[in-house]
């Protein structure tokens, strides 16, 4: 196992060591990291209905859309994040509770009853501490999450727009009440950085050995960060306006599908949600695209493609529920 050390707190350096990480380095690795105060979208996420951009302006908050899909998360000082990356064997690939195992234990060693709930998430009390999500790529998959140590839970609600199907579908009444912090339930009250050597302790049992970036793959990070995770293009894209619009609510998450139909053919198509998936929906709205808009057709295009790798827990005839009816 490789514990790659990571004291850069900047969003769009640290989304680009992960990229970096993930496709040229070998073997086993773990990253924990942190980032000022930042929103970070998942990879099929629209984000100009994702944020408050108001209050993002005015409190110069970053944002940065990361790989894996899922929803957005608000990261300041009192948040850790966690990486994982390894081989993407079929036991590993959408597997959250292997991945987070490790975490629990952890926790559970400093005195803080956390599990396992969920599709992707720890929780303490029913209350979420931590989100999941994963990305593929060639044969290595990506796995990280979050942890809310000490975080300022008030600011949730002002920074994202969570929309109210996704609380009631939990039965909750706000944001605030769906998440805790880790601190109030440490039996011995450390800071964050102290919870951080404790976590890596446990997890890694000493097991681990510390990798350092050279000169040159620093700079081979922060240009991907420049040229990718700063880019205003990736971060929230163009989106052009849409005739028809449908969003539907599975076990998996939210689907929303918007499409430009013209003679009977699909123009245009855009898949956005915070379903997970560790490939993003690009090949499908591709595949989609010149397509007569009909049931029939649109399912015979994607019948065959492994849908699991886009849609964790939805199915070809959700896609298409949400399409025509």
């Amino acid at each position: 196992m490789l514990n790659i050390i990571n004291k850069s707190k900047d969003p769009y350096f640290n989304l680009a060591l992960e990229e970096y990480a993930l496709k040229n380095i070998k073997g086993d690795i773990v990253i924990f990291w942190q980032n000022e105060n930042t929103v970070v979208v998942g990879r099929n996420q629209n984000t100009h209905e994702e944020i408050n951009h108001e209050y993002v302006r005015m409190n110069n908050i970053n944002v940065v859309r990361r790989l894996s899909g899922g929803g957005a998360v608000y990261h300041d000082g009192g948040n850790l994040n966690f990486t994982f990356i390894t081989d993407a064997t079929k036991d590993n690939v959408n597997n959250y509770k292997k991945f987070t195992e490790p975490v629990v234990s952890s926790l559970n060693l400093m005195g803080v009853m956390a599990e396992f709930s969920g599709r992707n998430d720890i929780v303490i009390d029913g209350k979420k501490i931590s989100g999941n999500a994963q990305y593929y790529f060639g044969n290595r998959l990506l796995h990280h999450g979050t942890l809310l140590f000490d975080a300022d839970l008030a600011i949730l609600g002002k920074v994202l727009n969570v929309k109210t199907d996704k609380i009631e579908s939990k039965g909750i009444k706000s944001v605030r009440s769906r998440v805790t912090n880790i601190y109030p339930y440490l039996k011995e009250k450390v800071n964050i950085d102290e919870f951080k050597k404790k976590l890596i302790l446990n997890l890694l049992m000493g097991g681990a050995e510390n990798y350092i970036l050279s000169d040159k793959e620093n700079l081979i990070v922060e240009n991907l960060a420049e040229e990718k995770y700063r880019d205003w293009n990736w971060n929230f894209g163009k989106s052009p306006e849409f005739k028809i619009t449908k969003r539907k609510r599975y076990k998996g998450g939210e689907v929303e599908i918007r499409m430009n139909v013209s003679q009977g053919k699909i123009d245009e198509i855009k898949i956005y949600g915070d379903f997970l998936g560790y490939r993003g929906t690009e090949e499908i709205e591709r595949i989609l695209t010149g397509k007569r808009f009909h049931e029939k057709d649109l399912v015979d295009c994607i019948k065959d493609l492994d849908i699991e790798k886009y849609f964790c827990e939805i199915k070809v005839e959700d896609i298409m529920d949400c399409i025509f009816y």
